[in-house]
């Protein structure tokens, strides 16, 4: 049996991979070599996920995207993608998270993660299941609001530039934009920045 496959597709430390070899002298350079083969895949230094050929587990970029830079949930057009809220094909796992702003780059894709405000955070985070592992995931609303806030100079000011932003800009399902729950938006805009442009998602819910 391939030793790596425990891990399945769980990202681990380089001491975790070190263990599954006692009798090797430098578990550092043996989890080198082990990248340098092509069995492990590096997401950043001291984090490593076994390669699927190995773990015969695909990769969950959600969880990589959870694990990699933390607290993070993943969210902004990742979420509304993933809920097939928007049509276009959204090739960066985008995250939130209330430590800085940053972005990753490494074997298996790009992670971008973007700053909010303690009290903002928590507000709709959900868990879900990919791949047979478990992430975090912002609700639908909570994705919208947290791409709303997070992106500058949106024209966002009126509720029909909003509604032509949604619809045309975002091309979002306006059919599945009604069945949101407006309770998220409400608990969003309480300790937002941009409570304005939330306010007229409110509006347009209502």
């Amino acid at each position: 049996m391939n030793e790596l496959a425990v891990f399945k597709n769980i990202p681990v430390s380089t001491a975790a991979i070190a263990s599954l070899y006692p009798d090797v002298i430098s578990g550092t350079r043996k989890v080198a070599n082990l990248e340098k083969a092509g069995r492990i895949l590096r997401l950043k230094r001291g984090l490593y996920v076994v390669s699927p050929r190995e773990s015969n587990c695909l990769l969950s970029l959600n969880l990589i995207g959870n694990v990699l830079y933390g607290p993070s949930y993943i969210s902004r057009l990742t979420a509304l993608r993933e809920y097939g809220l928007i049509p276009e094909r959204v090739d960066v796992v985008e995250s939130m998270t209330t430590h800085l702003t940053k972005s990753f780059q490494n074997e298996a894709g790009r992670f971008e993660y973007y700053h909010c405000v303690k009290d903002y955070y928590p507000i709709g985070i959900t868990q879900h299941e990919e791949e047979g592992a478990t992430f975090l995931m912002a609700t639908p609303e909570k994705a919208l609001c947290d791409y709303i806030i997070t992106t500058p100079h949106l024209p966002l000011r009126f509720i029909k530039d909003t509604q032509l932003f949604l619809e045309e800009d975002l091309r979002l399902d306006m059919d599945a934009f009604r069945d949101m729950n407006i309770d998220i938006f409400y608990q969003c805009a309480a300790v937002s920045k941009k409570q304005q442009a939330i306010n007229n998602i409110i509006k347009l819910l209502k």
